[in-house]
């Protein structure tokens, strides 16, 4: 829009450059049109990235509720985003993180438990993720987060089904192929082999090689530019932390802990966990 209103502008430059065409005025409105191009572009330069920081802004809140497992905090931010209007995908985004986080803590029970069950939690996770995909098919950290809530309710009902499992398994492999480096895609990969059973293709001993990978995935991107999405570094050195601990490896559970801690402070679970390693 911005851009727009720019070379709108731009118009009385053609009167300006009407009489006869001789090569002096045709170099001035060439230079005339090319500044206003750039002005133009930095213009939407400017606004995009006034648009990343609100998003990265409501990315950090949202963590923080998460961390703090500050429930009302996050269903005030889920209000809000809700109301926003368009078809952003990123506002879908982050409406289905919300509803993610959200089911999460539902499951632990509390005051998350007053935004509904774990369950309808995570469907509006789904949803939120389906507006997302609908604006940009091959968002992968979309996909990867609907693999996520599609599994979540099969966890925390402790009932199994089928459909809901193939396509979180779909999602997932269509994430890897889209970004198999993208950090938040290994975590939810890794994930799902930690927290299934066994019987319905979980495997412990394959995601602790994944969270390895996972973690250097993300200290390299922390160690780059600034992404959007950004989250998950945090959660995949505490699940590390936790699959240290099931391979009997306190040691290393609580230097993947000390990381952890090291980006989020105020990780409540991190917290718990490292009370319960240092108490022995």
């Amino acid at each position: 829009m911005y851009a727009h209103i720019l070379l709108k502008r731009a118009h009385p430059l053609r009167a300006a450059a009407a009489g006869p065409r001789t090569p002096a005025r045709r170099r001035r409105a060439r230079w005339a049109h090319r500044a206003l191009c750039a002005a133009a572009l930095l213009g939407c330069a400017i606004s995009a990235s006034a648009d990343n920081e609100a998003w990265r802004d409501l990315e950090s809140r949202i963590q923080y509720g998460y961390y703090t497992e500050d429930a009302p905090a996050l269903r005030k931010l889920s209000e809000s985003v809700a109301g926003g209007e368009g078809h952003d995908k990123l506002r879908s985004y982050y409406a289905a993180l919300l509803a993610w986080r959200l089911a999460l803590l539902a499951a632990q029970g509390g005051a998350a438990a007053a935004s509904g069950s774990t369950s309808q939690l995570a469907h509006r996770c789904v949803s939120e993720a389906d507006g997302a995909l609908a604006v940009e098919a091959d968002f992968a950290d979309a996909l990867a987060l609907r693999s996520a809530c599609l599994a979540t309710p099969l966890e925390t009902a402790g009932g199994y089904a089928p459909l809901a499992s193939y396509r979180a398994r779909k999602d997932l492999d269509r994430a890897l192929q889209l970004a198999g480096r993208n950090p938040r895609v290994l975590l939810v990969d890794a994930m799902s082999d930690y927290e299934l059973a066994p019987a319905r293709g979980g495997n412990k001993e394959r995601a602790l090689t994944k969270l390895r990978q996972t973690v250097a995935a993300f200290e390299s991107e922390r160690g780059g530019i600034e992404h959007l999405p950004g989250w998950g570094a945090a959660e995949a050195w505490l699940l590390l932390a936790r699959d240290l601990l099931d391979h009997s490896d306190p040691v290393g559970a609580r230097d993947a802990l000390e990381h952890a801690l090291l980006i989020a402070p105020e990780y409540a679970q991190a917290r718990r966990l490292m009370a319960k390693i240092t108490a022995g």
